[in-house]
This record gives structure tokens, C-alpha cells and sequence, in this order.
């Protein structure tokens, strides 16, 4: 069975242990949606995958600009308010004083409203707490600070909304405060005299997922509107609300995708001294309408793209704030003088190098622990690291690695001293992190977070009683199922296709990001010709996939970089390949290569199970030319329960009913819920006796289906009416062709042939005899053409209609 679960990698350890989720292929629906806009198939489907299934809604997302925002006052109940206060506040002179974070949400929030404040004529200052010895957000210390150097009114940037006992002790001494920030709204808010926060907002508001940032940048602008001094400043806050909303990796939805955009047009011509300064220190170049990359004067029509910041700008950021003075970030993202802003960025460079080189140690080291203990991740579902004399600000870091390394919830910490330790924790999707700490939090210190991501502190001696808490807690919500990395992959696009004019369509989806991925898509059995080692850890191969003999194409080749797969080096030969499409720029040319997000081993090959029918070609067929086939067509067993036959018009209010054993089955499956305590989920191939199944489609065949209910020998089967993606006439010929090449002396078994490129054993016949193979001893087909036809018939089979076929 082809599914996401049934390519384990080889006992080698060669290959990553992932685990792929195709979404479910609408071929019809993206004809029509490709019909009616002008878009690609390939783009319309990645549309699809992204719950836009109208024209209107194209246009809406390809083009946000033209969306229309209310007015954040509206929005925010404390925004006319806090404007009120910073007014008076500036008209009577009175100092303000910023606090903010270190990380580059809360540095470029700070950066964003001193350079606002000043501009619109206020006496602003700024603090920042240490993150090594009083790690984040506003506290008592900074409180009285401010009240001793005269300030009166305290604005937080990216933090507050959980400190309530520093607010209170500001309100105490006759200061006033207003709070900007995002995180989760705790029990009890701070008793400030305004607040805002997204989350405080209704949900399908379109500023609800606004970073730190963007909630400083709507009060600036908001404030500036109210004095009439907007001209010259929109611009330069743009930008720096565009750094810290992708360096905070801010979902790019609602009004972030129409800033953030925006603001990537702007970067590479800005007037920001310390911006100028960072591209040019860390070598980003701008991207013309059409994908090119230039190191030439940029003009108007160049752009930055999400990547540029997520993987250059921002970690320079970024580095500074975990191992360095924010007060370097600060006085780059504020001076006029460029002088000074190269001297800063320099700085930036210097500390993000050093980062660096403590993430891989960290890591290597971390690495080396796990592989030489007895630590069993299939039973503990969780891993908990805890090691001294790492640094604290970077093991959040090598965390995310782990995860993606090795697929559980990683939690790592280290010594701050011989009594206390301070961690940092990383999810999966099935995993919330914030309700891991809740479970144990007789065992922690202090901890905060969200469902990804999280942080703690507890005392040493609670390390082997967190370890075994928490992985209570992982076997509450995950399966084993879980506990590989996830490869989400939008659609299949074979090596012939890729070129520069895709990419363009491609990129024309930009800004991607959280909450809106760049596409991900799927080439299978390629032939990996060409591969090395570079970098440090990395590899860089070339692909080949075979010609297509039926148009006259010659072989599609192209070249790939697979990040930080050193390990798996060197890849198979034959491989299915995940990946991304990005530019390549060299000497004035630009390529497409690819950038692998997963790999795996062909479906190809198999145990034979049941009685097996061979077909043999008769030696007297005019079809001499043509070498003996072996078809193998495994008989299935006969059914012994007839099962009860549903339509499931309701897939979630489905899941809330189910319970025992359950299988789901079917191309592009969603992932089943982690909290679904009354079941137990087996995927696709029934290894035991099932209570229910699931068909998210059907199988490719009646043979198959009585394949399912022989084994599985279900009570009820829910049918939910999704149909996957099928070879073209001239796409199946040319997979058998290709089969038939790699494999000439391999006899073709035609379930599992079908299996994986989900056609009908009749289906693949039909293609053989249209290639010339006459298969005499198999039932007669119709042509490949209406073969496809009345696959796709029986995809959309009711389940009445199945109800009524002869099953016993």
C-alpha cells in the first residue's frame, strides 16, 4: 500500500526516518480553479491545499494589497486610549521609557517605537532585562529604575501581559504604563492602563496574528496618524516591522501577508542606515519580479523575500540577543550615522559567527549523548537532554534540530548552577509544549510558552522525575505513528516540468512562512547520478528522471542541495524525493534547483502474499519483438464479515464518535488527532482485526478493497469521498516504460503496481497493451483512455452503492 508510513528508511540508517502526509488531490476542482484564474494546475492545486477554492479567494490571497483592513481602533479596545496617554505624554514632555526583549521581535519592536517616538518629538529611553540573570520580560528592578531616572510613563514591546506583579509595583509608585505584547493572555491581567495584545481581539480579525512588532507598529502609526506626522515615517517602520514579524516566524496571514510583502519591496532600497548595513554585511542580494538575483544597484522592481530575513538577516538579529548586548541591535536599528551602522552590523556578524560554533558543539555533543545511552525514544515518546556547561541562550536552537533529527519533543537543558537548571523545549505538531510543563508543574520553577515552543528552570534533582513525567504525558497524546518527522508535500511534479517559468508561478505565493508554507512537492523514483559532500554537513546531488519516450523528451536532470544531511550521505541510487524549488544565480544565468525536504525509498518492491496468478505472453502473439511478461495478480481471500457501509459527510463530528481499533486508509490522508483517548489508529495496512475503517479514498480496485476487508474484517466502513490524483494516459505509459526499463526481468505485480500509482490492475494492463504487451491470458480492458474514465467512476463510488455490490 502506497501511504506515508509504508517507506521505512534501510537498516543502514541511510536515509531520514520521516514520515510524509500528501494532501489530498482535488484534480477537478483545480482544473476549474486553474480554468478561471489563469493559474497552473500545479499552482491551483497548492491553492487548494491552502483551503482557496474560489477565483474570489485567489485574488484575495495573490494579491493582498487588496485587502480591506478596518481600522485597528476598532480592533483594539485600549488603542484610542493608549494614543490619548502618549499624547500627553509628548505634548507635556514628559519621558518615556521603552521596555522590551532580546530576542528580534522584541529589539526591532524597541528599535521601531524609539525611532517613532523621537520623530513625533517625545524624550524616550529604553531597558532591556539580561537574559542570562533575569531572563525575559519586565521586572521590579527595571520598574524602579525608571521611576528613579524621572521616567512617568513605562510601554513594554513584546512582553507584559504576564507580569503582573512589576505592573502593579509601576502603578504603585504613580507611573503610568501601557503594554504592548502577544503572548497568551494569562488568568489575571497586569493592572496597566491599557494593553494591547491580538489575542485580546476577536479571532477572525485580520490583526490577530500580529507579532510583537506589529502591535508596536500599529500603535506608531495610529499615533502618528493622530498628529499628523506620518510623512517620512511609514516607510522605515514598515520595514522594521517586516524584520521582526519573519524573525519571529509571525504567521503570514491577514494583515502580516499585506505588510510583510510590502515591506520586502522596500528593504533592498531602504534608508535606514543600520538595514543597509545588515544586507550588506550579510551578502543578501534582491530578487526581480521574474526570480533574478542581482548584486547590481537595486532598482524599484527588486525584492527581499521571506528566506532572505529568516535565514540571513534574521539570525544576525537574533544571535545578538542570545549571546550578546541588545544594546548593539538597538543603537544598529536606530543611528543615522552608517559608519556606525557598519560597525554594528560587524559586531552582529562577529557574535552570529560565534553562535554558530556553539550550536554545532552543542549539538555534536547532544547528538553523541543520545546515540551512546540507552535512551529508547519509541518508549519514552519524548527526549529530555540535560548537560552542563552549555550556553544557555543558543540549546532553544539545537532543540529544533533535534527535533527534526530524531521526531519527538525534545526538552534540553543546562547547569546554571549545581542546584538549578535552565531549559528549553521544542515540539511536533501532535505535542503541546505549554500543557507538558502544566503536567509537571510541581516539578519546574518558572516556565511559560505555547503549544511549539517553551522554556523552564527547576532544580537539578527533578531531571529524572521530569523525564519520566513528561513521557506520561507524550503517551497521553502521541502514537508511535508520531514519532518521526513530518514532510507535509502538496502535490507531484515530475523533473520535466520544473523549470524557470514554474518557479515564477511558484513565487508568485510569496511571502510564505508560518501559517502559509512554501510549497512542497514530490518526484518519485528518480536515479541520484551525481552526489558530494559540501559544507559543513551538507550534501549536493544531481537527479535524473527518466525520458519520456511518448513526447520525445530527453532524460530531466537537475541538481539539488539536501541542508544538514551529511549523515545520510551518501543517498541510494533510487530514491522518491520531497522538495522546494529555489533560484540558482551564476554568472548572470538563473537555474531552478531543489532543495530536499524528504526522501525515501520507491515503492517498487515487496512481499508476495496470498495465491498469486501468473500471466505469461504467448510465445505466438505477433508481438514478437516484445520480451516475456510475468504479471503477478494475488488472489484475495474470500470476506467473512460483511461490513456496514456510511457516508462520513462529517469527518471531524466522525472522529468524536469512533472507538476500539480503527484504520485509516487512503492517498493523502490527514493525520488522526492525538486526542482520540477511545482509539487505537492503525494506517492503511490492517494488522489487526478492526472495529472500523476509514476510507479517505477509496483503494485503486475492488481487488484491493477485498484485500482491506479480508484482513481488517471491519464492522463499519466510512466512506469520505476524496479522490486522489491519477496519472495522465500518457504520464501512466511513461511510468511503465520506465518500470520496464529498471526492471526488465522483474515480474509486475499489478496490485502492488497499482497500488502505487493508484490505478486499477485493468488500468495498468491496459497501459502495457498500449505499449505493445498483449497480456493475452488477462481479461479483456478497454482502452487506457476509458480505463481512466472508469477509475475515476469508481472513485466517487457512494457507499450505497458499495453497500449493494456482493461482498460475501
Amino acid at each position: 500500500m502506497l501511504d506515508e508510513l509504508s517507506h521505512q528508511p534501510p537498516r543502514n540508517n541511510r536515509l531520514p526516518n520521516q514520515r510524509w502526509q500528501i494532501f489530498p488531490q482535488k484534480p477537478e476542482l483545480a482544473a476549474q480553479l486553474a480554468a478561471a484564474t489563469g493559474l497552473s494546475s500545479v499552482l491551483a492545486q497548492v491553492l487548494i491545499d491552502r483551503g482557496i477554492e474560489t477565483p474570489a479567494q485567489a485574488q484575495a490571497y495573490l494579491n493582498p494589497d487588496s485587502l480591506l483592513l478596518p481600522s485597528p481602533v476598532d480592533e483594539f479596545p485600549d488603542l484610542a486610549m493608549s494614543v490619548e496617554l502618549l499624547q500627553e505624554a509628548i505634548a507635556s514632555q514628559h519621558k518615556i521609557a521603552i521596555c522590551g526583549d532580546y530576542d528580534a521581535d522584541g529589539m526591532t519592536s524597541t528599535a521601531l517605537l524609539i525611532r517613532a517616538l523621537r520623530w513625533l518629538g517625545a524624550s524616550v529611553d529604553y531597558a532591556i532585562p539580561s537574559r542570562m540573570q533575569e531572563g525575559y520580560g519586565i521586572n521590579r528592578r527595571i520598574v524602579e529604575e525608571f521611576h528613579s531616572d524621572g521616567v512617568q510613563l513605562i510601554l513594554t514591546v513584546d512582553n507584559g501581559i504576564s507580569a503582573y506583579d512589576p505592573v502593579d509595583r509601576a502603578r504603585q509608585l504613580g507611573l503610568k504604563i501601557i503594554i504592548t505584547d502577544h503572548h497568551d493572555i494569562p488568568e489575571k491581567l497586569p493592572p496597566a492602563n491599557a494593553i494591547l495584545n491580538p489575542k485580546l481581539i476577536r479571532e477572525d480579525s485580520p490583526y490577530r496574528g500580529v507579532a510583537g512588532v506589529g502591535v508596536a507598529y500599529i500603535l506608531a502609526i495610529t499615533l502618528a496618524q493622530k498628529l499628523d506626522k506620518t510623512h517620512g515615517l511609514i516607510h522605515p517602520l514598515r520595514e522594521l516591522m517586516t524584520l521582526g514579524t519573519i524573525a519571529d516566524l509571525a504567521p503570514l496571514t491577514g494583515v502580516n501577508r499585506r505588510w510583510v510583502k510590502l515591506g520586502l519591496r522596500q528593504l533592498p532600497n531602504s534608508k535606514l542606515a543600520g538595514v543597509q548595513a545588515l544586507i550588506q554585511v550579510a551578502g543578501v542580494s534582491a530578487r526581480g519580479k521574474g526570480g533574478e538575483s542581482s548584486q547590481a544597484p537595486i532598482k524599484d522592481s527588486k525584492t527581499l523575500k521571506p528566506e532572505d530575513i529568516g535565514f540571513r538577516l534574521g539570525p544576525r538579529i537574533n544571535a545578538v540577543g542570545r549571546i550578546g548586548d541588545p544594546q548593539i541591535v538597538i543603537e544598529l536599528l536606530t543611528t543615522d550615522d552608517m559608519g556606525l551602522a557598519l560597525e554594528r552590523a560587524m559586531q552582529c556578524e562577529q557574535i552570529n559567527e560565534r553562535r554558530q560554533q556553539l550550536c554545532a558543539q552543542i549539538e555534536q555533543e547532544a547528538i553523541a549523548y543520545i546515540e551512546n545511552s540507552d535512551v529508547d525514544l519509541q518508549q519514552d515518546r519524548v527526549l529530555v537532554v540535560v548537560q552542563p556547561n552549555w550556553h544557555h541562550g543558543v540549546i532553544g536552537i539545537v532543540a529544533s534540530r533535534l527535533v527534526e533529527r530524531y521526531g519527538v519533543p525534545v526538552f534540553i537543558g543546562t547547569f546554571e548552577s549545581e542546584e538549578h537548571i535552565r531549559g528549553s523545549a521544542r515540539s511536533i505538531p501532535e505535542f503541546n509544549i505549554f500543557e507538558a510543563l502544566q503536567f509537571c508543574d510541581d516539578l519546574l520553577g518558572k516556565y511559560g510558552g505555547h503549544r511549539a515552543a517553551g522554556g523552564f528552570s527547576m532544580a537539578a534533582g527533578n531531571v529524572e522525575a521530569l523525564r519520566e513525567r513528561l513521557s506520561k504525558f507524550a503517551h497521553k497524546c502521541l502514537d508511535p505513528a508520531h514519532l518521526k518527522p513530518l514532510v507535509q508535500i502538496d502535490t507531484l511534479v515530475n523533473l520535466h516540468q520544473i523549470n524557470l517559468d514554474l518557479y515564477q508561478q511558484i513565487d508568485a505565493l510569496q511571502p510564505c512562512g508560518i501559517d502559509n508554507r512554501e510549497p512542497v512537492f514530490w518526484t518519485p523514483n528518480v536515479r541520484v547520478v551525481e552526489q558530494k559532500p559540501i559544507g559543513k554537513g551538507h550534501i549536493k546531488v544531481t537527479l535524473v528522471q527518466e525520458a519520456d519516450a511518448l513526447t520525445c523528451q530527453p532524460p530531466a536532470r537537475i541538481k539539488a542541495v539536501a541542508w544538514r544531511w551529511g549523515d545520510y550521505f551518501p543517498l541510494p541510487t533510487r530514491v522518491d524525493v520531497a522538495f522546494q524549488l529555489k533560484e540558482n544565480n551564476w554568472n548572470g544565468n538563473s537555474t531552478v534547483e531543489l532543495e530536499l525536504a524528504g526522501v525515501r525509498l520507491p515503492d517498487n518492491s515487496g512481499e508476495e502474499s496470498g495465491r498469486v496468478r501468473k500471466i505469461l505472453k504467448s510465445p505466438n502473439s505477433s508481438y514478437s519483438n516484445k520480451p516475456t511478461l510475468t504479471l503477478l495478480y494475488p488472489k484475495a481471500p474470500a470476506i467473512q464479515i460483511v461490513p456496514e457501509w456510511v457516508k462520513a459527510d462529517d469527518f471531524n463530528q466522525l472522529l468524536s464518535q469512533l472507538h476500539g481499533r480503527v484504520l485509516i486508509y487512503g492517498a493523502g490522508k490527514p493525520e488522526m488527532p492525538a486526542d482520540l483517548a477511545n482509539c487505537e489508529i492503525e494506517y492503511d495496512r490492517p494488522r489487526h482485526i478492526c472495529d472500523a475503517f476509514i476510507l479517505w479514498t477509496l483503494p485503486p480496485s475492488g481487488s484491493h478493497l477485498q484485500w482491506l476487508l479480508a484482513i481488517g474484517k471491519p464492522q463499519q466502513v466510512y466512506v469520505c469521498d476524496q479522490v486522489p490524483q491519477m496519472p495522465t494516459a500518457p504520464e501512466l505509459k511513461a511510468h511503465l516504460q520506465n518500470y520496464l526499463k529498471n526492471f526488465p526481468d522483474k515480474p509486475i505485480n499489478l496490485l502492488q503496481l497499482s497500488q502505487q500509482w493508484w490505478v486499477a490492475p485493468c488500468t495498468v494492463v491496459a497501459g502495457l497493451r498500449e505499449l505493445g504487451y498483449p497480456c493475452p491470458e488477462f481479461p479483456q480492458t478497454l482502452s487506457l483512455d476509458k480505463e481512466l474514465e472508469r477509475l475515476h467512476r469508481w472513485y466517487v463510488y457512494p457507499a450505497q452503492k458499495l453497500a449493494q455490490l456482493k461482498w460475501a
